[in-house]
């Protein structure tokens, strides 16, 4: 039995059972995280693993995009913001510019933060009203 296993079998369950909050921010999480692999890779002038993390980071972006729902107003200010940070690492990727995956970075990370406040209101609002999530 390989050591991967366990912690694969754990990632499969951790996603199976999340939420829907929980899983926008384990996209938000994924993206940072390859995000700074590009990073890295540009840094030690790895760019086939550079692109490789940056076309992770941009289906990333793209499922974001494809499952806001536009009948809600914040869906419509966040496809913009989300088609810039597509852009933004699209550029990266094609020029090895660190600055781009920079700004690229801390869109995400803001994006994410922000998230976690949401989910934490959201849990503590059904607490309140004496349902658990």
């Amino acid at each position: 039995m390989s050591m991967n296993q366990p912690y694969q079998a754990y990632q499969e369950n951790a996603v199976n059972t999340a939420t829907g909050g929980e899983l926008t921010l384990m996209l938000y999480n994924g993206c940072i995280k390859f995000i700074n692999q590009a990073k890295k890779s540009i840094k030690k002038e790895d760019f086939s693993n550079k692109n490789e993390q940056l076309q992770k980071a941009q289906k990333i972006i793209q499922e974001l995009m494809i499952t806001l729902d536009q009948q809600i107003d914040i869906s419509k200010q966040l496809l913009p913001l989300y088609e810039y940070i597509y852009y933004l690492l699209t550029q990266a990727n094609i020029h090895n510019n660190l600055d781009e995956l920079e700004e690229a970075l801390e869109l995400v990370t803001e994006l994410r933060d922000t998230w976690i406040e949401v989910i934490k209101k959201t849990r503590q609002q059904k607490f309140a009203q004496g349902t658990h999530v």
